[in-house]
């Protein structure tokens, strides 16, 4: 954890912490968990819950158990619990056990049964539509189930007839008996257990009952000592049913606290809403680039710390908001200006060829890689007879106080020469077809004896010795700040426009870049090499611009 959070103000869930450490609960002990269902992808609002769960743990010597939320086999692979994990190692973050809520699927039958035994469950025939309308509005009470008294003994056979598969699914569920004119509507006889003949990722076909989200969250964190369950908002209206199930089962009584989750500009957080833009072909896969998740980002080229650093910085309200990614961009931007190689990159070439500059003849040229790291060193790049600029780097007829290359004009190269521009040359249509300009030989960068000063510097490649690479450039994924608010089907908000894929060339240094290798493309911004790049294939990813959106103030 940075210095600057340490030395911040705390925040309502450390005043608790603090206090109870204080008072002696729990014995001094506190164990958080972070627990994900495997059903989809860790996206940034994730990364917020681990940073605050394993932060905290990390802060007061604690410790954080990762708990799978896996009781609803229907959604659940293995392939997301693999990622998850990939995702909270890459994030710096190590847990203190790996648990599963299918670990307590034994123990979570026998705590149904004890609420059966006590008659504070009772198992329902009712169809899916009649218990919504029995259910009442939260104007109206809800009324009793004809099933709400069978008998303790009718109840415990047919919850065993449930778990041995007797019945079909959908024809019985398990209910809590609680009361059916509560204001909270979820305390109107939550269901707590439901037939599902589905095979389950861990278990297989064990099981064909499942329980409830709210029936294994508490009982999942009383089993293992939680001291501090912490989630987002909406489960402030959980919170009743958990302490009630904690309280019935008299077992060990572990305590939810609440926080704001977190919103993100031009994109959405619904894992049912991400996992339709991967299955519709919206995107290209869970960790596209364009995507909100810690796999998106990190092929995008967004660094760990940067994440982190933002999650710190954002840190957590008891209100919902909508935090602007240009925040998150800040943090990137920061963390890569320190890390990034530069290097030179031409995205759309105009070609230059050097008159007075000998055929064959290589000039050396040497190159900072990083200004902001004085151990990086330099590298060599040759200086050619045809190199390539930016074509928009030239104009024919410039503006006053144009300082790039024009006709008769100066320009520096980066690292190399002083060139003149002495002739365009046009096609037939009249576009810019090469340059003929002149370099001074004596104005050579950290050896310049010529002279001549000149305001503007542009990169280049050498013609000869540039690679061709495919430069896939990312825009908001959305036309609109929150999508999810807007009337309609989200999906219309998507912004077609924010994939552009062109063609670069680029420094030959570039055919040994490595997965994790971050580049500062010099004026057009970070890049990284895609998952699918090879020395035969480079493939470069946009990280984000140079131009900074968003101060901290």
């Amino acid at each position: 954890m940075s210095e600057t959070i340490k030395e911040r103000s705390l925040n309502f869930v450390e005043e608790i912490i603090e206090a109870d450490l204080k008072s002696g609960k729990h014995n001094g002990r506190l164990l958080t968990r972070f627990p994900p269902e495997p059903n989809g992808y860790l996206h940034i609002g994730h990364a917020k819950s681990i940073c605050l769960n394993f932060g905290l743990a990390q802060k007061y010597g604690g410790g954080t158990n990762l708990r799978f939320d896996d009781t609803n086999p229907v959604t659940e692979d293995t392939e997301y619990v693999d990622s998850i994990k990939n995702d909270l190692r890459w994030l710096g973050f190590n847990w203190t056990n790996e648990m599963y809520a299918s670990d307590y699927f034994d123990q979570l039958f026998k705590y149904a049964k004890k609420l059966i035994t006590k008659g504070l469950a009772y198992v329902d025939d009712s169809s899916a539509e009649e218990m919504a309308t029995l259910k009442g509005t939260p104007n109206a009470p809800g009324v009793e189930s004809p099933f709400r008294n069978r008998t303790v003994e009718e109840n415990l056979n047919l919850f065993d007839g449930m778990a041995n598969g007797d019945f079909a699914e959908g024809s019985r569920v398990l209910r809590a008996k609680i009361d059916m004119t509560s204001s909270n509507m979820l305390m109107r006889d939550p269901i707590i257990y439901r037939i599902k003949f589905a095979e389950h990722h861990r278990t297989g076909d064990k099981w064909c009952i499942y329980p409830m989200y709210d029936f294994a969250h508490g009982q999942s964190d009383s089993i293992e000592g939680i001291t501090h369950s912490i989630c987002t908002l909406e489960f402030v209206s959980h919170r009743e049913l958990y302490d009630w199930f904690l309280e019935k089962l008299e077992i060990f009584p572990s305590k939810q606290y609440e926080f704001a989750r977190l919103n993100l500009t031009y994109t959405v957080m619904s894992k049912r809403k991400l996992l339709q833009l991967v299955n519709e072909g919206h995107v290209t896969a869970w960790d596209d680039p364009r995507m909100p998740t810690i796999s998106g980002m990190r092929r995008r080229g967004y660094t760990a710390k940067s994440i982190v650093d933002f999650c710190d910085r954002i840190g957590i309200q008891k209100r919902d908001n909508l935090i602007d990614v240009s925040l998150l961009e800040f943090f990137v931007r920061e963390d890569l200006n320190k890390t990034s190689t530069r290097v030179m990159a031409v995205f759309d070439p105009l070609k230059v060829v050097i008159t007075n500059l000998p055929d064959g003849v290589v000039e050396p040229c040497s190159l900072e890689n990083n200004p902001e790291d004085p151990e990086s060193g330099h590298r060599l790049v040759n200086f050619t007879k045809e190199i390539y600029i930016e074509r928009g780097d030239f104009m024919k007829e410039p503006p006053a106080k144009y300082f790039r290359l024009s006709p008769g004009k100066m320009v520096r190269l980066k690292g190399a020469y002083i060139i003149q521009c002495d002739e365009v040359i046009e096609n037939e249509g009249g576009s810019i077809k090469e340059l003929r300009c002149s370099y001074i030989p004596s104005s050579k960068s950290g050896a310049d004896e010529s002279g001549i000063k000149v305001k503007g510097v542009i990169q280049w490649v050498s013609a000869s010795e540039g690679l061709k690479s495919e430069i896939r450039i990312y825009d908001r994924l959305f036309k609109v700040e929150d999508p999810s608010s807007e009337e309609g089907d989200f999906k219309e908000y998507i912004n077609e426009n924010s994939l552009e894929i062109i063609t670069a060339y680029v420094e030959p240094v570039l055919k040994d870049a490595k997965p994790g290798d971050r580049y500062q493309f010099m004026r057009n911004g970070y890049f990284v090499p895609d998952t699918d790049f090879s020395p035969e294939n480079l493939v470069f990813n946009k990280t984000v611009g140079l131009k900074e959106g968003f101060k901290v103030g």
